[in-house]
């Protein structure tokens, strides 16, 4: 990770060096931003939203200062975004997941069950129409904040248990803590969903109020300790094929900031995004190995009737869906084009290669 620290810092300063070139004689007023998170800070997983926020300091030449709060510690983890839209905190990174209640499209733009991975997903948000969309879902429902992608994740697990799922029969009556899309179709096969802060699942699953849990993947789950409660871990993450956590910035703080301020917190949002990419691929694997290994967890694959089970259930409730809320509609039709385009190049470049192979 440092050497990708350092190949990514000299490239930033390239770049502000470019900027401030240009821009030398524009007079900058300093920004100050507090960014609570929805997430714990101090776990290895958070490591791009840190060096986020210390590289946006370094490269704005200090008229970006920046200073991150851990989960409820100055805004309740799921006010994060109502915060920012008020300036009671100048910015936040969380979900628009748990906004969902609010506004239904908001779980689109945090992951889709069966979805994109993780590349045609930020191609759909940077090359498509996702980030405009993204806006005008925030703009819509009256939220003063400017909204972008921030932490990019693969593929999550599929989820923790303390039981094995062998049937779909399994799933019913199990209290899973499950948020947005994924959780309705888990509900329609029988099992109890419940939404609650990533900060507490381990409690929750110690004290047994919970049966099973998703967050992210099995490296940011590591410093979490769930191996530690639950002993099975299912894989693929059909929920969750790519999850886009989200920087929201108040609007009014956006427009006072100059365009040079503006286009180093793009950049840095970019390369934020790409390192978290970058570190769940190179440890995701290490850490699977070392949870069977060392904690005795059984990484297991989920039966194929119960995937066609879930993925029958997803088509229901993405119909439900879009025929309650005309915006989820437009956002799902969107996606979904862009999807069926991409499937092109993806059946012809990645599903037909075989597995791989190492002797």
């Amino acid at each position: 990770m440092k050497r990708i620290g350092f190949v990514t810092t000299v490239m930033f300063l390239f770049l502000f060096g470019l900027s401030a070139a240009t821009m030398a004689e524009e007079k900058e007023e300093t920004i100050r931003m507090r960014i609570p998170s929805c997430l714990p800070i101090k776990v290895p997983g958070m490591a791009a939203l840190v060096d986020f926020v210390h590289q946006l300091e370094l490269i704005s030449g200090g008229t970006i200062r920046t200073k991150l709060y851990e989960p409820g510690q100055i805004v309740p983890v799921f006010e994060i975004q109502e915060a920012v839209s008020k300036k009671q905190v100048e910015a936040g990174w969380s979900a628009a997941v748990y906004l969902s209640g609010q506004m239904p499209a908001a779980s689109l733009f945090t992951t889709i069950p069966f979805g994109p991975n993780v590349t045609e997903y930020m191609a759909w948000f940077y090359l498509g129409n996702g980030i405009k969309l993204y806006q005008e879902m925030y703009d819509k429902y009256g939220f003063n904040v400017k909204v972008w992608p921030l932490m990019l994740l693969p593929t999550e697990g599929g989820g923790w248990f303390n039981k094995q799922i062998n049937t779909v029969e399994d799933l019913k009556g199990l209290r899973l803590r499950w948020p947005g899309l994924g959780g309705k179709v888990l509900s329609k096969l029988g099992a109890s969903i419940s939404t609650i802060p990533g900060g507490e699942i381990f409690t929750a699953l110690e004290k047994g109020v919970l049966d099973g849990t998703e967050l992210a993947g099995p490296y940011f789950e590591k410093a979490l300790g769930f191996y530690k409660v639950a002993k099975y871990n299912y894989f693929p993450g059909w929920h969750q094929s790519c999850t886009a956590m989200e920087f929201t910035m108040n609007k009014d703080i956006w427009n006072s900031m100059s365009e040079r301020q503006k286009e180093l917190l793009e950049i840095a949002i970019v390369n934020a995004s790409v390192r978290s990419l970058l570190m769940y691929e190179a440890f995701n694997g290490r850490t699977m190995k070392e949870n069977a290994e060392k904690h005795g967890v059984k990484n297991l694959l989920y039966p194929p009737e119960v995937l066609k089970a879930l993925q029958d259930k997803w088509l229901e409730v993405v119909a439900e869906e879009s025929a309650k809320d005309a915006f989820f509609k437009k956002v799902w039709e969107d996606i979904k084009a862009f999807m069926k385009e991409y499937q092109v190049w993806e059946v012809h470049a990645y599903s037909a290669l075989p597995p791989q192979k190492f002797e």
